[in-house]
């Protein structure tokens, strides 16, 4: 499968589709159903994925057919029509999701496929063989991260991670970020501040964007970084009146205040950050691995970038993920071992070779590291700052309460005005806690 060099990402576009948690009247089988009949017209049967919308190309899904001998569909991902298809027992054989975030609130529900036994049968996809961020994918009834496997990732990146313009680093006279040591929060912030550039009043090039895969998981991260954790050992509240987290949201606040990059004040017009640093209007970004495959499409862009680790708010360093994006198979799926040949083929097979010598994500396998390229100056710097990277990755678990895009719209609506008008740290957090833990106790109140 070819993987493209230009254009929006996928990872950005899966965003773009996330709405909001699965609701009561979904879960009570309420919502509408949608037709995932098991047989075509031709005499095939029919095989439902749900994901987005440019996923595979018209010949790789012809590629699909054959292996699998099925008629394929295709639904672009809508939570909405997935919450109808859950509820009323009818789902997609196969979902596109973030394991970071969405695995505990699945599987919590029951709403998903207990895969240990596939993988314990697989001569293609062996567990012994998996990166240790799939354990995002695993949920144990109370903790993310050990239990049964729930799904699996196609690729992955630490997500605080962050790429940088060297030209305009120079034209600021500043020093380059190091390879080895991460950059406190406080030192990135003044760099940003050093490197933002505006036009009567307006931002003309961004000094940094902070928050890559949106503010509430940035927070979770910086968070740990100091020592501390959003969520209570019982994934049930949130608390951001602790030390650490007051540190994580005062950083969050003053970011935004000072307008130097995206931020929910002001968001970026462009959605992402792949088109504004293309087009030279970003010094910092703070995106993994995988935005290098986009950066090094553009070879004059690519001798300009580097990538630098996940900068720290304390002492206790952390680069975790936060989407780990891959497939799970619905409890109430029809095509299960279909479901699985899709599996060994496009996270073992040729796609995920092809994938892990692209640059657009670290390998699922391990056993497919040796693949990421190193051919050119900047694949090669961008590698070993990823290979050192490596060992400071951990599961920050994840509430089974609330889907993080509820949770990134309470942020939305509160911070605001807080930016605006100046509000204490301490009244943000206090807010910020009513809200969330509404939420949060609505959430556990369902799955009981």
């Amino acid at each position: 499968m070819s993987v493209p060099t230009t254009g929006s990402l996928d990872r950005r576009r899966f965003l773009s589709f996330s709405g909001a948690a699965l609701g009561a009247a979904a879960l009570s089988g309420c919502a509408t159903s949608v037709n995932n009949s098991s047989s075509s017209g031709g005499g095939k049967k029919t095989f439902t994925v749900m994901t987005v919308a440019d996923e595979w190309d018209k010949k790789t899904k012809q590629t699909i057919e054959q292996l699998l001998d099925v008629k394929l569909s295709v639904i672009t991902y809508d939570i909405a029509k997935l919450n109808a298809m859950l509820a009323s027992k009818n789902p997609p054989d196969v979902v596109r999701g973030f394991g970071a975030t969405q695995t505990p609130y699945f599987a919590a529900r029951g709403l998903m496929t207990d895969l240990d036994p596939y993988f314990a049968k697989s001569s293609v996809l062996k567990a012994s063989d998996l990166d240790p961020v799939n354990d995002v994918w695993r949920y144990d009834g109370k903790k993310q991260g050990a239990g049964p496997r729930y799904g699996m990732a196609k690729d992955y990146s630490q997500d605080s991670m962050l790429w940088y313009r060297t030209d305009m680093f120079e034209a600021a006279k500043l020093d380059l970020p190091s390879d080895t040591e991460p950059l406190s929060y406080d030192a990135l912030l003044d760099l940003g501040k050093q490197l933002v550039k505006r036009r009567l009043g307006k931002v003309k090039v961004y000094g940094l964007n902070a928050t890559g895969m949106g503010v509430f998981a940035q927070l979770t991260g910086m968070t740990a970084s100091a020592g501390g954790s959003l969520f209570s050992d019982d994934l049930a509240k949130v608390d951001f009146s602790s030390p650490e987290a007051l540190k994580a949201l005062g950083w969050y606040l003053e970011y935004a205040k000072a307008d130097i990059g995206p931020n929910v004040v002001n968001p970026n017009p462009d959605g992402w950050d792949g088109p504004t640093y293309q087009a030279n209007r970003m010094a910092i970004s703070c995106n993994g691995y995988w935005f290098g495959g986009l950066i090094g499409g553009d070879a004059k862009l690519a001798q300009v970038s580097r990538f630098a680790p996940a900068p720290q708010l304390g002492g206790h360093r952390v680069s975790s993920c936060f989407g780990a994006t891959g497939f799970w198979i619905p409890k109430d799926a029809k095509n299960k071992d279909t479901a699985w040949k899709l599996f060994e083929w496009y996270f073992g097979g040729k796609p995920a070779q092809d994938r892990a010598a692209s640059g657009w994500g670290i390998p699922s396998l391990t056993s497919l590291r040796s693949r990421m390229p190193q051919g050119t100056a900047f694949q090669k710097q961008a590698f070993e700052v990823q290979q050192r990277e490596t060992q400071y990755f951990s599961v920050l678990p994840f509430t089974p309460y609330a889907q993080v895009d509820a949770l990134d719209a309470v942020i939305s609506k509160v911070l605001p005005d807080a930016v605006k008008s100046g509000t204490s740290v301490g009244k943000v957090a206090d807010e910020l806690n009513t809200r969330m833990n509404d939420q949060l106790a609505n959430g556990k109140e369902l799955v009981g």
